[in-house]
Formats: structure tokens, sequence, C-alpha cells
């Protein structure tokens, strides 16, 4: 299983994210594209960067069962939010999935990037990932 840590030499995370993860062996790795809260019709699941977030992880989340895999899978995350306006909703979506996700705190590394906009005007999130998924 991926290893998750953070040491006691640096500072402790400042949100829902482990400083330090690793890969065992009999993994490979898998990179997801950014996604964004887009229903299956491509339709935003709403203008507000929570309700984006949530289609985002359900993105995310059917992405890895494609794979075989699911969120303990999940070693890596990159946010991109457009503009601090943005934090509260996608905070409050973090808060909300991550403990179903991650009952026991084991939450995957992150960073959080705060952009001046993403790839159009109506886009409030948008997260990459890396998973490790078990060979079989």
């Amino acid at each position: 299983m991926i290893r998750r840590w953070n040491p006691d030499t640096v500072a402790p995370p400042i949100g829902r994210y482990s400083h330090l993860a690793s890969v065992p062996e009999g993994h490979e790795l898998v990179f997801i594209a950014g996604q964004v809260g887009a229903l299956e019709d491509g339709t935003l699941a709403g203008p507000d960067a929570e309700s984006q977030t949530r289609q985002i992880f359900a993105n995310i989340e059917r992405l890895l069962e494609s794979l075989g895999a699911g969120p303990e899978h999940l070693v890596k995350l990159l946010t991109m939010v457009a503009g601090t306006e943005h934090l509260g909703g996608f905070r409050a979506a973090v808060q909300d999935v991550f403990p179903k996700w991650y009952p026991d705190g084991d939450w995957p590394t992150n960073s959080l990037l705060v952009a001046a906009a993403l790839a159009t005007p109506e886009l409030a999130v948008e997260i990459e990932a890396v998973v490790a998924v078990p060979r079989r």
C-alpha cells in the first residue's frame, strides 16, 4: 500500500494532505489529467467552487474505478483554484469528501495553486492526480 507520512523535521501540513508519499513495488503510476466540475453531458455541476469540486471528486472516483482503483491509491493531487474567493468552496468540499475517502486521515500529497484564471472563465477549480495502481 502507499506509504504517506509527515516527518517531524518540518512543520505539520496546513491542510488535509501529507508531505511525503512513496509507492511500493508492483504498482504502476497513472496520471489523471486536470479534472473540472463537468457532468457527463459536459455542463458544469454549478457556478460555484464547492459544487464544481464535488463533481471533480466524483469524476476522479469514476476514473479510479475504471482503473480498478480507489481513493486510497491516490498518491499526489495538484489543485488549481481560480482566485482566493473560491478557496472556501473548495475547502468545504474537501472537508466533506476526504473524511469519507480517508477516515484514518491518511491524506495524499497535494499542492494548492491559486491562479488568476483557469482555461475558461466559468471554471473555479481544476484537480490533477497521480495514482499508484497495483499491477495485475
